[in-house]
């Protein structure tokens, strides 16, 4: 298999709704919740890539563009962007989707960097 399709293969996406349990007293989204909903699938993505133990190293740029109001889909898509020799980033994308339109939006961006680890916790590389 070659890189492009390993990367192709490994996007993940994600849909959640955005319910009020998840948001703050402007009811929009918790940027919190909105970050350990990327790493989540940042995760996903860089496991599904490797297949092997991912362990993250650092968030990069997170950016905020828009508010996620209470009340919508969110549609998360993970990719890898950069293969290292012991660590790869992926770049997490969250798309609003209104529910009763087909109205979409980017409304937050970031990267994550991961590290392939073997049993000992050690860096491995990430193409064998």
């Amino acid at each position: 298999m070659t890189l492009i399709d390993r990367i192709r293969k490994s996007e993940t996406r994600i849909f959640k709704a955005v319910f009020p349990n998840t948001t703050n007293h402007y009811d929009t989204l918790f940027g919190g919740a909105a970050m350990q909903l990327m790493e989540e699938v940042a995760f996903i993505t860089a496991t599904r890539f490797s297949r092997q133990r991912m362990v993250t190293v650092s968030s990069d740029k997170i950016d905020f563009n828009k508010p996620i109001p209470a009340g919508t889909i969110i549609e998360l898509i993970g990719t890898v962007t950069k293969v290292g020799n012991t660590s790869i980033k992926v770049r997490v994308v969250i798309d609003i989707e209104q529910m009763y339109s087909d109205h979409r939006e980017n409304a937050i961006s970031g990267q994550f960097t991961f590290v392939a680890i073997d049993e000992n916790k050690q860096p491995v590389p990430i193409l064998r």
